[in-house]
């Protein structure tokens, strides 16, 4: 660490491959040399990397804004270091009392009772998911992480047929480093395919609405007036962006570390109780979303550093999740029945996730499915390759798993007949 006029400044850059090889062990050193330091990564940002910065600043809209700024050169996406090049996406990118328009229209659509109303179809899909693998004995576990995709898809009312290309998609714009060819495929080629998708997917649920989550949103009013195209596409691709990347990256690690603690499996299978208070834990632990940025909106002392006007903020949420109080002794330990855990992992504040009431029972049909027909399930961790870039999700690209052949549960219906049987639909229409 040296001592510059951004003092404390450190070597850090939350992309980079360095950082991917152990994101816990990067952050756990800046904790120790400086809970706000300032990179000259990426034309300079601070890293909040303590629990009570990031908390603080995740409260405090009018410091830390999550909008775009022309005039400090935030025209992308305001919540990314560095900016993507997507639409704006509300209400994550507005700050109150103008995002709490649009924050209200997610809340009514993603509460607990309407959740409940999807759960048949969520473990419905999971089944037909595991139906694909269990006779085999073998298979790569990151394909469940699929589940999250198509429920997502399926319950906005967009065409089927393409949930894989969303999925993949965002993976490829959170997971893939900046320079691939991946990267460049998807934001260049790939996004504006699916651009057009949801475009006319709002077309049609205006046309014909039905009880789906597209054709409430284009049904809403703003400011007394109906929601225009571009509002209602900016909601449903936010929704897409964290309904398909987020709880994949939670299950698929967790199912990674439940396969290398065999004591704990035999916990939960013998208490499937346990998984509620497992499922906070994994959230706390293998935070699916690592970090997300914001801009500082005037000069201040914060947490004894002096923040300017126009300075970008990376916010840690992964690494405030290893700085509680309820954890100082043992923050990288799993504690299936960790209670309190008051874990950041869905956010604070103002943005915190809205989705969190579906994210949360979609990982945990994932994981109570698997260890209920895949008990004996083993990952071979030699084998299993994470993301490259970890910056913003942490993952696998691929879990190869072994485990005793199993009976289907639909056994005269599979996930390819339905995928045919919507693509058909699809064409005829």
């Amino acid at each position: 660490m040296s001592e510059t006029n951004r003092t404390p400044t450190v070597d850090f850059d939350h992309n980079s491959a360095e950082h991917s090889v152990d994101p816990v062990a990067s952050y756990r050193q800046l904790r120790k040399d400086a809970p706000v330091a300032w990179t000259e990564a990426w034309g300079g940002y601070w890293v909040l990397s303590g629990h009570d910065a990031v908390f603080d600043a995740a409260r405090d809209d009018d410091t830390f804004s999550s909008a775009r700024h022309e005039e400090f050169g935030v025209t992308g996406q305001a919540i990314t270091l560095p900016q993507k090049p997507m639409a704006l996406h509300l209400p994550i990118e507005l700050d109150p009392p103008e995002s709490q328009k649009y924050r209200s229209i997610m809340n009514k659509l993603i509460t607990p009772k309407q959740v409940r109303k999807i759960l048949p179809m969520i473990d419905k899909y999971v089944d037909m998911f595991i139906d694909e693998l269990i006779e085999t004995g073998e298979a790569d576990f990151a394909s469940l992480t699929g589940v999250p995709a198509i429920v997502t898809i399926d319950w906005l009312g967009m065409p089927m047929q393409d949930w894989r290309r969303h999925a993949k998609f965002h993976r490829d714009v959170l997971a893939e480093p900046l320079d691939s060819e991946a990267y460049r495929k998807a934001t260049q080629e790939e996004m504006p395919y699916l651009v057009a998708q949801i475009e006319e997917a709002i077309q049609a649920h205006r046309e014909n609405p039905t009880d789906e989550a597209i054709s409430f949103i284009v049904q809403q009013e703003i400011d007394g007036r109906p929601i225009t195209d571009e509002e209602a596409f900016s909601m449903i691709e936010l929704l897409i962006s964290g309904g398909v990347g987020t709880t994949a990256s939670l299950t698929g690690q967790a199912l990674v570390w439940i396969s290398e603690h065999p004591e704990a499996k035999q916990q939960l299978l013998e208490n499937p109780d346990l998984m509620q208070t497992a499922l906070e834990e994994f959230l706390r632990v293998f935070s699916p979303t690592q970090a997300l940025s914001r801009t500082v909106m005037k000069d201040v002392e914060f947490h004894g550093v002096q923040l300017k006007r126009g300075d970008r903020a990376l916010l840690s949420w992964s690494s405030a999740n290893r700085d509680l109080e309820d954890t100082k002794d043992n923050p990288d330990e799993v504690d299936l029945a960790r209670s309190p855990n008051r874990h950041l992992a869905f956010g604070v504040g103002s943005h915190r996730c809205a989705g969190s009431h579906l994210a949360r029972p979609l990982a945990r049909s994932i994981i109570t499915k698997i260890l209920e027909r895949m008990p004996d399930y083993k990952v071979d961790t030699d084998k299993a390759i994470r993301y490259e870039r970890q910056g913003v999700n942490t993952g696998y690209q691929t879990i190869p798993a072994t485990f005793t052949p199993g009976e289907r549960v639909y056994k005269d219906e599979s996930l390819s007949d339905f995928e045919r049987a919507q693509e058909n639909r699809a064409q005829a229409a």
